[in-house]
C-alpha cells in the first residue's frame, strides 16, 4: 500500500474501490465533468442522498466504481466534514483515508495535515487521466465556508429544509483553500511578490518566530501567475493546470531547482493582507508560511468574478543544501536504529553517488521503481558507482517534503522499516532530486 502525501497520486486498480474515513466525520462526494461542475444535484452524494450512478455511501465508506459513473463524469471529489454541523475540524482527531480494492486489498492511505478552523476538508479526488486510466490524488485542503457553500461552488442547488441539511449558506464571499487563460482576467491583476504588503506582512510574521525573511524570485512569480490565470479561467481551485502539470513541474519548467516547495491556492481574499491573514489562521498553511527552510516566495492572483490566488514558497537546491539534506536523513535513520539497539550506519560516498543518480534518473525518465527502465537493479547501481558491498538494499519514496517526513513514512512501512533496521547493513548513501510529477524523489541505498 502506498502512503500518500498532499499532492501525491496513485494509479487505481480496475473495478470499484472503497474509501473509508473512520471517526466523527460525515463523508461526501461530488461527481463532476471536465468543467469542474456537477451535472445536477444528483451528483452530490451525502448522508441524505447516499447513492448516485457509480457512487454509494454507507456509513463511513464510499464505494466508487468509475465504469458506472454517469456519462461525462471524469472526477469524484471526496469531502469530509464534522458529524456535528459547523464544528471546526481542528477540534477533532485528524481524519485518515484508507482505500481498498474490491477484494479488500489495501491500495493507498492518506493522513492529511491536521486542519484548523475549517469545517470542511477536500480530502482526495479520483480523476480520469486520458491514456493512463483512473488515479487517486491526495489533497488535504481546508474549506472554510461549510458543506453547503462548497456544494454550491460545485454547482449544486442546496436548500435548508429544516432537516439534516449539509450546512447553512455563508453570508460572505467564499474564502477557501485547495494540496498541486482567458479574457476573464486582467494581466495587471497579479500582485508582485515584492509588493510592500505581501513581503512586509510575511516577513514580519516570520520574524516573530525567528524564521529568516523570504525574498521574491522571478521564476516562482512566473509559475504563480500562470497558475492563477489557469484557475481563474476554470473558475475553480485546482492543484493541476489544464496541461496536467503539478506545481513541481511548473517550477522546474520555470528553471527553479529546489529542495523544498510549498503552494497555497486560495480564493476569496481581496488583498495580500487578507491572503496572509487567511494563511496564518490555519495550522497547515501557517506552517508553510513560517517554515525556516523557505528562502523565496511569490504571490499572484487573477480575477474571474472571484479572485484566485497562488502563493509559492521554496528553498533553492544548492550543493550545501543537498549535503545537509542527506545528512539529516542519515541522522534520522541512525536515531531509529539507536532506538532499536542497533549500531549506526556510516555515510558511504559511493553509495551516495549511486543513490543520487537513481533519484535524478527517476525525475529525468519519469518513473518510480527500484528497477530502472533499462533493467538496472540497486546492486547494479552500487557496483557501477564502485561500491563493493556484499549486501545491498534500497528504499525509495516520492512526494515527501522533508527528511523527517520521508524517514517517518519509511518507518511506517514494514518493508522499508526492515531495511532501516537491518542488522546486516553498515553503510548508507542518500539521494534526493526535485522535479517530475511527484515533486520529490528520495533514495536510500544500504550496504553491508
Amino acid at each position: 500500500m502506498g502512503e500518500l502525501v498532499p499532492g501525491g497520486n496513485v494509479i487505481l486498480p480496475g473495478g470499484a474501490v472503497r474509501l473509508r474515513v473512520a471517526g466523527d466525520f460525515d463523508v461526501s462526494a461530488l461527481v463532476t465533468g471536465a468543467g469542474g461542475k456537477v451535472g445536477g444535484d444528483a451528483d452530490f452524494v451525502f448522508y441524505n442522498q447516499p447513492d448516485a450512478p457509480g457512487v454509494r455511501l454507507r456509513g463511513d465508506t464510499l464505494t466508487v466504481d468509475p465504469a458506472r459513473l454517469r456519462g461525462g463524469a471524469c472526477r469524484v471529489t471526496v469531502v469530509v466534514s464534522a458529524a456535528a454541523p459547523g464544528t471546526p475540524l481542528g477540534r477533532l482527531p485528524a481524519p485518515r483515508l484508507d482505500v481498498t480494492d474490491g477484494t479488500g486489498r489495501a491500495v493507498a492511505g492518506f493522513a492529511p495535515p491536521r486542519p484548523g478552523p475549517e469545517t470542511v476538508l477536500l480530502l482526495a479526488e479520483l480523476y480520469l487521466r486520458p491514456g493512463a486510466g483512473w488515479k487517486l490524488r491526495a489533497i488535504g485542503q481546508g474549506y472554510a465556508d461549510g458543506l453547503a457553500g462548497l456544494a454550491r461552488d460545485f454547482g449544486v442547488d442546496v436548500s435548508d429544509d429544516g432537516g439534516r441539511t449539509p450546512a447553512t449558506a455563508p453570508q460572505r464571499s467564499p474564502r477557501r483553500s485547495a494540496p498541486q487563460q482567458s479574457p476573464r482576467h486582467s494581466p495587471d491583476s497579479e500582485v508582485p511578490p515584492a509588493s510592500d504588503d505581501f513581503t512586509r506582512l510575511v516577513n514580519t510574521a516570520r520574524a516573530r518566530t525567528g524564521a529568516p525573511p523570504v525574498a521574491p524570485d522571478p521564476r516562482l512569480l512566473s509559475a504563480a501567475r500562470a497558475h492563477a490565470r489557469a484557475m481563474a479561467d476554470a473558475g475553480r481551485l485546482g492543484v493541476e493546470g489544464p496541461d496536467g502539470m503539478s506545481v513541481h513541474q511548473r517550477i522546474s519548467a520555470a528553471g527553479y531547482a529546489y529542495l523544498f516547495v510549498g503552494e497555497h491556492l486560495v480564493s476569496g481574499p481581496r488583498t495580500p493582507a487578507e491572503f496572509v491573514e487567511y494563511c496564518l489562521g490555519a495550522e497547515g498553511t501557517r506552517r508553510t508560511l513560517l517554515d525556516p527552510a523557505c528562502r523565496h516566495a511569490a504571490l499572484a492572483h487573477a480575477d474571474a468574478g472571484d479572485r484566485f490566488w497562488t502563493a509559492l514558497w521554496a528553498s533553492p537546491l544548492t550543493p550545501a543544501g543537498l549535503t545537509r539534506t542527506a545528512a539529516e536523513v542519515l541522522a534520522l535513520t541512525n536515531a531509529e536504529r539507536g532506538r532499536a539497539g542497533l549500531p549506526p550506519l556510516a555515510a558511504d560516498p559511493l553509495l551516495t553517488a549511486a543513490a543520487q543518480a537513481h533519484s535524478a534518473d527517476m525525475v529525468a525518465r519519469d518513473f518510480y521503481a527500484h528497477t530502472s527502465p533499462d533493467g538496472g537493479e540497486p546492486w547494479d547501481r552500487a557496483a557501477a558507482a564502485g561500491a563493493r558491498r556484499r549486501t545491498v538494499g534500497e528504499n525509495i519514496a516520492c512526494g515527501q517534503r522533508s527528511p523527517g517526513e520521508v524517514v517517518a513514512g519509511w518507518m511506517n512501512s514494514p518493508g522499508h522499516r526492515a531495511n532501516i533496521l537491518g542488522r546486516e547493513f553498515t553503510h548508507l548513501g542518500v539521494g534526493f532530486a526535485g522535479g517530475g510529477r511527484a515533486g520529490t524523489y528520495w533514495t536510500q541505498l544500504f550496504g553491508g
